[in-house]
């Protein structure tokens, strides 16, 4: 029990950030690119939306795929969908 609880509080923090949580709101609208996810934070930077990006794909909640010259982002962990429905 102990380590799930702190699965989830390690979850929590990575979604205590607003930037990464407008990043989320937009990809559940289904899979962009960096720029169509831009548009939701347009105040963010392109180096500080691709370091969130980056976090969130390395905790295993997003994941993305190279198609020519463009990175698509999907949320992969159900849990986060779940979680902001």
């Amino acid at each position: 029990m102990e380590e799930q609880a702190r699965q989830i509080a390690d979850l929590l923090k990575l979604l205590a950030n607003e930037h990464r949580l407008l990043i989320l709101c937009a990809l559940l609208r289904g899979r962009m690119t960096v720029g169509q996810i831009h548009e939701y934070d347009p105040q963010i930077t392109a180096s500080a939306l691709s370091q969130h990006l980056g976090q969130l794909r390395a905790a295993g909640i997003l994941e993305s795929e190279k198609q020519g010259m463009n990175v698509f982002y999907e949320i992969r962990d159900q849990r986060v969908v779940a979680l902001m429905d």
